[in-house]
């Protein structure tokens, strides 16, 4: 883009955030900073946006008027804009950015014709850290096959936060290699995530692991907390297991759940190391640590917690497996 003539117009879009604000930020490079207006389509009408441009174009050449947010506009903003384009005024450029998908492609079309549609999306089917991969690459930090991966489980799949966090602790190692010790030290954990660690074990049927997590997960969370995560994950395995069983895949599972499809494939991927009964058994068993968290028993909350993640993640001796001898 910064190569070629400007157009009047960008439409810049797509679910991988941090690509369009660095879009955003190329674009932008190109004016003068005192030249450059950003608004909000909340606030910003069509007809609002047109006059800024208007405006800017009395004083000279050479201005941007960026809008954020223009899934909110109606039909009568698109047609402002549209009238506009019909005669834009000379070297100044628009560029809208939509927050979230939009209801129609009228605006996208518009600007096909006059401008330039940015379309930058996160590869399908999506795995966070495949794309979290390509950024450490991208900024050229030695980071390791399990740092990804780490660093999805602790910050959760959001690409604009998994951006800030891929910035930080590439700046921290300074060329230095990242593996998923280094990520575990300085990533920020999502509001309200998983203890994917825990939970992984727990899915793995690794009994060692599962408690080395568990007591890691302590340090940060109440083992009534651990308890209602692990709840949450065996029942969303559970329900996995059943529609897998009814031949949906994990793009139809995260939309009967009402997850993202990566915890959906994770949870498909659990439910094939438990059978069904397990699984009901697994969810009861944390029903009554649920009972005993809440005063239902003498010993410790940390005790019964390990106690009962010991119960549910250990494989099950098949019958007749101990013969009586003597």
């Amino acid at each position: 883009m910064a190569a070629e003539k400007l157009r009047p117009v960008y439409f810049l879009t797509g679910s991988d955030r941090p690509k369009v604000r660095r879009a955003l930020a190329r674009l932008r490079a190109r004016f003068d900073p005192e030249s450059v207006e950003l608004l909000g389509a909340d606030a910003t009408s069509g007809e609002g946006a047109v006059a800024a441009l208007n405006a800017l174009g009395l004083f000279g050449s050479g201005h941007l008027v960026a809008v954020e947010g223009v899934e909110r506009w109606k039909k009568a903003d698109v047609e402002a804009v549209a009238e506009y384009l019909g005669s834009p005024a000379a070297d100044s450029v628009l560029a809208l950015l939509p927050d979230e998908p939009m209801r129609d492609d009228a605006l996208a079309k518009l600007v096909a014709r006059h401008g330039e549609v940015l379309a930058y999306d996160v590869p399908k089917p999506r795995d966070p850290a495949v794309w979290v991969r390509g950024e450490f690459a991208r900024l050229e930090a030695d980071a390791k096959a399990d740092a990804a991966r780490r660093l999805v489980e602790i910050a959760g799949d959001d690409v604009m936060t998994l951006s800030s966090e891929i910035d930080k602790i590439t700046t921290w190692a300074a060329g230095e290699p990242i593996s998923a010790r280094e990520v575990e030290s300085l990533a920020v954990p999502a509001h309200g995530a998983e203890p994917w660690a825990l939970t992984d074990a727990w899915g793995s049927r690794d009994v060692g692991t599962a408690l080395a997590a568990c007591e890691v997960a302590l340090e940060q969370r109440e083992p009534f907390i651990l308890c209602l995560a692990l709840a949450s994950h065996v029942g969303r395995v559970r329900a996995a297991q059943v529609f897998g069983e009814q031949g949906l895949g994990a793009r139809d599972i995260a939309k009967r759940l009402r997850i993202k499809e990566y915890p959906a494939r994770k949870a498909l991927a659990h439910a094939e190391n438990y059978t069904r009964d397990e699984l009901d058994a697994a969810i009861i068993r944390l029903a009554q640590l649920d009972a005993a968290l809440k005063g239902a028993s003498r010993l410790s909350a940390e005790l019964e917690l390990e106690r009962a993640l010991v119960e549910i993640t250990a494989a099950r001796e098949p019958a007749g497996a101990r013969l009586v001898t003597g």
